[in-house]
């Protein structure tokens, strides 16, 4: 216990950003609501980890992402906000796939909701032109983009569009003023991949979120895109993520640059 205290002093000490966290909903009888049981328990491991701040989202992983059901999600991402005002930060999602309507959901959600960002699944792969509208949406309105993301030589049977670091390269290119975030690096297969397909594409960092723990993973991709092009995140795991970190090779003075994502602090601030 004494060794993980010790270890834990650089979260204690330092300003700690966790990119990649979700909250859920859950069905009670007939209705859904937010699962405020999930929610507790995540707050609770992030203030025992010392983090300042969860940036959270609340995607549709299944069925049809229609605007009603994204709608109703990101409400509920709102209460969680609410909850905790003083660590949650909320990420809006929508489908692209219906363009206006995901366009003016994003505009709700910053504009009247205070979210700092938009978070996009697997319904398109990032450089599918369906995307073009939220992206120069996002633009507009000063806001990064977290793409769900991987890359293996078996396809993801379940999710043919989701996006790889070439896909979001193309887009990143074609918007050079748009944020990306390519999300959990070691979350999908060959991670050494995917950095070497993003190198060039100053506009996208990625985050260490991922159940794949290979030795050498985070060290990798702070020699490929630099500390500052990296940032902090769990996405449901949230030892894991400090255990690899913590454990990760690397200058303290990197671990510190990742963990508070200096590049991105100004998003943090709702309202801006």
């Amino acid at each position: 216990m004494d060794t993980i205290s010790n270890a834990l002093t650089l979260f204690q000490n330092n300003f700690v950003v966790n990119w990649h966290e979700h909250v859920w909903m859950k069905q009670v009888g007939n209705r859904t609501e937010l699962n405020h049981e999930g929610l507790t328990s995540l707050v609770r491991a992030a203030e025992d980890n010392y983090m300042d701040y969860l940036v959270c989202s609340l995607p549709i992983t299944s069925g049809p992402a229609k605007p009603e059901r994204c709608r109703e999600a990101n409400d509920f991402i709102n209460e969680a906000v609410m909850a905790y005002p003083e660590k949650i930060r909320a990420m809006c999602y929508v489908d692209p796939g219906y363009g206006q309507e995901a366009v003016n959901e994003i505009e709700r959600c910053v504009k009247k909701l205070g979210m700092i960002g938009v978070k996009l699944y697997n319904q398109y792969t990032m450089d599918d032109p369906v995307q073009r509208l939220v992206i120069e949406k996002c633009i507009e309105l000063d806001i990064p983009i977290l793409i769900h993301a991987g890359y293996s030589q078996v396809c993801f049977v379940d999710q043919p569009n989701m996006s790889h670091s070439e896909q979001i390269a193309r887009a990143a290119k074609a918007y050079p003023e748009c944020q990306f975030i390519m999300a959990h690096v070691t979350g999908g297969g060959d991670w050494l991949w995917q950095l070497r397909g993003i190198v060039d594409c100053p506009n996208v960092v990625t985050d260490i979120s991922g159940s794949i723990i290979d030795i050498g993973s985070v060290e990798e991709t702070v020699r490929y895109l630099g500390a500052n092009r990296v940032l902090f995140g769990t996405d449901g795991s949230v030892t894991l993520g400090v255990g690899k970190l913590l454990g990760a090779q690397i200058s303290d003075e990197d671990k510190i640059t990742i963990l508070s994502g200096d590049r991105y602090r100004r998003f943090l601030k709702e309202g801006r």
